[in-house]
């Protein structure tokens, strides 16, 4: 059964850092990323990355990085500099090869405090 589980979230002051983790597991995915949904809005792409290529959303670019470990089925987001605006629930997401479908984690909440 192919999952995605993701940890690192949590409380974080204005200006701090966090580090998202996700494990894929029970497939070989192309690509792997991170979405987020804030309360009232509609989720939307943060990074994704595939095939060492990295695309980022604009609100995120120079503050947040993506990354991939292959061999363990990882993708981390660091993010940096992180302001209230960032405060959303956030979502791993990877297509796998296997089945070709698309996969989401659980969410994993980020609360930025001012």
């Amino acid at each position: 059964q192919v999952q995605l589980v993701e940890s690192g979230g949590g409380l974080v002051q204005a200006g701090g850092s966090l580090r998202l983790s996700c494990a894929g597991s029970a497939s070989i995915f192309s690509v792997m990323g991170w979405y987020r949904q804030a309360p009232g809005k509609q989720r939307e792409l943060v990074a994704a990355i595939s095939g060492g290529r990295t695309n980022y959303a604009d609100s995120v670019k120079g503050r947040f990085t993506i990354s991939r470990d292959n061999a363990k089925n990882l993708v981390y987001l660091q993010m940096n500099s992180l302001t209230r605006e960032d405060t959303a629930v956030y979502y791993c997401y990877a297509h796998s090869i296997s089945t070709h479908r698309d996969y989401w984690g659980q969410g994993t909440q980020v609360t930025v405090s001012s």
